[in-house]
Order: structure tokens, then sequence, then C-alpha cells
């Protein structure tokens, strides 16, 4: 496969406390590569690196065979914590926004307003939006410019199972249809339906990564590093 996205050796520190420690990622153009790893393990850290909110303090990220740079913004669409809408606009309105922020044709709007199922929202604005279709309005704002790579944090947070459902199948769909995806979770049971590969993050480190196996054990793999990597850092008894 050809690798569109490599996290070299990637530090992170705030003061005196050190984020992530060394992390390396291998992500391939058109897959859907999940990063896993429990609360406050390093994932929502290292996305923000590849989506430029936050600087590393050391290493290097490569994006399409060169050094990341800010341009690459442009082919990055992502949802990362809350989706940045305007409360008092509409769906239709908040995506008019960035697509005149971006030069991009308001025929856009209707493309991703349909496909994330926001097209019938008319003139409801988006502080009245259920949390649901607050995510869902995210995703058109993040897959507007028709990005090579589209990086989700925890983009389930919030949803219902259908919901849930719902999104993991669009997903699905994206990188079918030739878009990168970086997701990351701790669901399990998603991950096990959507992942071609999977990372796991453990305490800011990168304990693992490869492609998911049909009928591989995603739990006991999960597990299994976690209880390691808590171990190598002194946390439990060995």
């Amino acid at each position: 496969m050809t690798e569109l996205l490599r996290v070299e050796n990637l530090h992170v520190s705030v003061g005196k406390k050190e984020l992530l420690h060394g992390i390396n990622l291998t992500v391939n153009k058109g897959e859907v590569h999940v990063i896993m790893g429990i609360n406050g393990a390093g994932k929502s850290t290292t996305l923000k690196m590849i989506c430029g909110m936050l600087r590393p303090t050391a290493g290097e990220i490569l994006f399409a065979g060169h050094a990341w740079r800010r341009e690459d913004l442009y082919a990055i669409g992502s949802l990362i914590e809350e989706a940045p809408l305007y409360p008092n606009l509409t769906a239709r309105e908040n995506l008019r926004v960035r697509t005149t922020l971006l030069g991009l044709p308001e025929s856009r709007i209707d493309e991703v307003l349909a496909a994330v199922d926001l097209a019938d929202t008319g003139k409801k604005r988006a502080g009245r939006f259920s949390m649901g279709m607050r995510q869902r309005l995210g995703l058109a704002l993040a897959l507007i410019a028709r990005p090579r790579l589209l990086v989700l944090d925890e983009p389930t947070n919030g949803l219902d199972p259908i919901g849930i459902e719902e999104l993991r199948d669009q997903i699905s769909g994206f990188a079918a249809a030739g878009t990168t995806v970086i997701v990351s979770s701790h669901i399990l049971s998603e991950v096990q339906q959507m992942a071609d590969t999977i990372g796991i993050i453990c305490g800011g480190r990168l304990a693992y990564e490869d492609a998911l196996r049909p009928g591989q054990d995603l739990e006991e793999l999960f597990m299994s590093f976690c209880r390691e990597g808590r171990r190598a850092r002194g946390e439990v008894a060995a």
C-alpha cells in the first residue's frame, strides 16, 4: 500500500510533563486507521499534532512524502473534540461560511449535507441541534474541501446506537471512495467493524501497530498491551 502519513519519533512536552514519548505511526492511503487507548493515553494529543493544533517538542510528521507544512491543512479535514459551529446559524449557513473562506463552490454544501443526512434541517439553528446532529454537521465541515485525510477524534461520543452505526458506515464509505481516515476510539466493538489498521497508545507511547486480521481478539490484544504498559510505568505490580 502507498503511504500517506508518517509520524516519526514524536515527542510533546507541556512544561516539565512529557505527554508523548517518541510516537511512530504509518497511515496508508485509502485505509481506516484507528488509534486506540484509554482516556489520557495520548490519542487526542497525537491527532492534534497531525492537524496542526499543537506543535511537537521533537520529531517529524510527513504528509504525502514531504515534511508537514501549514498548506497541508487544505488537504486534511478534522473533527477534534466539539464541532466548530456557529450556534446562531443554520447548517447551510455554517457551511457557507467555510466555502466562502476556502473559495469553494456552494454546490459542495448540498453534497455534504446529503452525505451526512442533514439536507432537511431547513432554518433550524445549529444551537438547537441534538448532539448527533452537531456531530454530523462537524463532519460535513470536515468534508467540505474533499480532504485526502480525514481525522476524527472520538466521533461517536454522545451518539445513540443508530447514530453510531450510521457514522461507522459513513467512515467505511469514505475510505472506500479513496479518503484516508484516522479515527481515535476506545469502543472495541466499533473498532472491530471498521478498522483496517490499529495502533494502540499507552502512556504516551505507541505499544502496537498492525493490520486488523479477521477473527482477531481485539479485546485481549488491547488489554494485554495496556496492562503491559502500566506495568512498565510501575503503575501496577508485575
